[in-house]
């Protein structure tokens, strides 16, 4: 097989990685009326056990970036797919609150080092001329993976058990990662690659990566987008099946569908725009996010206002179009600014705080709903993605310089 023809296999073998990466993680919202029962949990423990997966995954993220410059990516990848699958599957045991916060915990460590090793791997395979196209293609297997968790998920809650359902997941990826073993190939290092390989420590890198503006700019940005994505990935589901009567597969099914479905249009549309303005100029790939950070705007405070159903999918679809654009670029925007030698790390450092911040939003949401409702916490998510959009902007305006 030719390099050309094998950099998009790699593509493919990662994509369904990435694809159980979300699917797992996004189970056991679809899930959450069943746990409350069975666990005895209030909203605002469901919410600590949701936000521990992320604080787990952002606090291991500069690490696992690190040794993502360091070791076999490869090895990373497929290592971290079977310890989450392991971990997905043991949640059926779960009993009670500080088991399931365990097992989700030890889920976002096992899937803090995918997303660094492959983006750097997906870099080393695939140049400045399609490494856009590459990514969002990458990109598309999270919305995939969303729906299938958050679908699947509650058809076989319904049918089966939740007990079940985490087992069938975890099972599941650790029979793709048997599959990847002799089909994923480790590309050879460059020059700066195995300058990065031979030892830079951890801290003066990431001391390095924080003293660039542009990376500073892009790290506030992602903080914002993924509070509005978790909020929207935790508790819509849930808003669905105590505001408009759905059982848990519809509510599962309408929660990531049409914001989903639609993103993957987006992000395949954001993909190519992106490659296209990068010739033309710096900046170009930020420039594009902003531009889909904003057109969302309007349709982010639409749910959480309508009381239709319809008005209320097509406002996710729109939603979700407009994030396609925005996640596109979110690793290729970075590798703009950042050298090859850091790249793993500039990932991991960008899922960490990105994540961190994010972490908040189950609980945060939790809180607020109590208070103000869901639906106008839903809403308010609109001001969130407008500072980001401005962050951005400002962003793509220095890239040009």
């Amino acid at each position: 097989m030719s390099t050309a023809t094998y950099q998009w296999w790699v593509v493919g073998m990662l994509w369904l990685v990435c694809f159980f990466n979300y699917a797992d993680r996004q189970s056991i919202f679809s899930v959450f009326p069943l746990l409350k029962t069975a666990l005895r949990l209030s909203d605002f423990e469901l919410g600590i056990a949701a936000a521990s997966f992320m604080w787990v995954y952002a606090l291991f993220g500069p690490v696992a970036g690190w040794l993502g410059d360091r070791f076999s990516r490869k090895r990373l990848i497929l290592g971290a797919l079977v310890f989450w699958s392991v971990v997905t599957a043991s949640t059926s045991l779960a009993h009670n609150l500080w088991q399931l916060t365990l097992c989700r915990a030890l889920g976002g460590l096992g899937e803090a080092f995918y997303f660094p090793a492959s983006m750097s791997l997906i870099g080393a395979y695939h140049p400045d001329s399609t490494r856009s196209r590459a990514m969002s293609l990458h990109q598309s297997s999270v919305y995939a993976g969303t729906i299938a968790g958050g679908a699947c998920s509650g058809w076989l809650a319904e049918h089966y058990g939740w007990r079940p359902m985490f087992a069938c997941f975890g099972f599941l990826g650790i029979a793709l990662a048997l599959l990847l073993w002799g089909l994923l190939r480790e590309p050879a290092r460059g020059p700066a690659d195995k300058k990065s390989a031979a030892g830079q420590p951890l801290v003066p890198v990431l001391r390095g990566l924080l003293a660039n503006r542009l990376v500073v700019l892009l790290i506030l940005a992602f903080i914002g987008a993924n509070f509005v994505a978790l909020v929207f990935l935790t508790w819509m589901p849930s808003y669905l099946y105590r505001n408009f009567g759905m059982n848990l597969s519809m509510a599962g099914w309408n929660a990531t569908a049409y914001l989903q479905t639609a993103s993957v249009l987006g992000v395949l549309t954001g993909g190519v725009l992106a490659d296209w303005l990068s010739r033309r100029g710096g900046g170009a790939r930020a420039l594009t996010q902003s531009i889909g950070l904003a057109c969302g705007v309007p349709f982010l405070f639409l749910t959480g206002h309508t009381r239709s159903v319809p008005v209320l999918a097509a406002a996710m679809a729109c939603f979700g179009y407009f994030k396609g654009l925005y996640d596109a670029n979110i690793f290729a925007s970075l590798y703009d600014v950042v050298g090859v030698e850091v790249r793993a790390a500039a990932a991991g450092l960008l899922n960490s705080l990105g994540w961190l911040g994010a972490g908040f939003a189950p609980v945060a949401v939790a809180a607020a709903s109590a208070r103000f409702g869901m639906s106008a916490c839903l809403s308010a998510t609109a001001a969130i993605y407008a500072g980001c959009a401005v962050l951005l902007a400002l962003a793509a305006r220095e890239g040009k310089k």
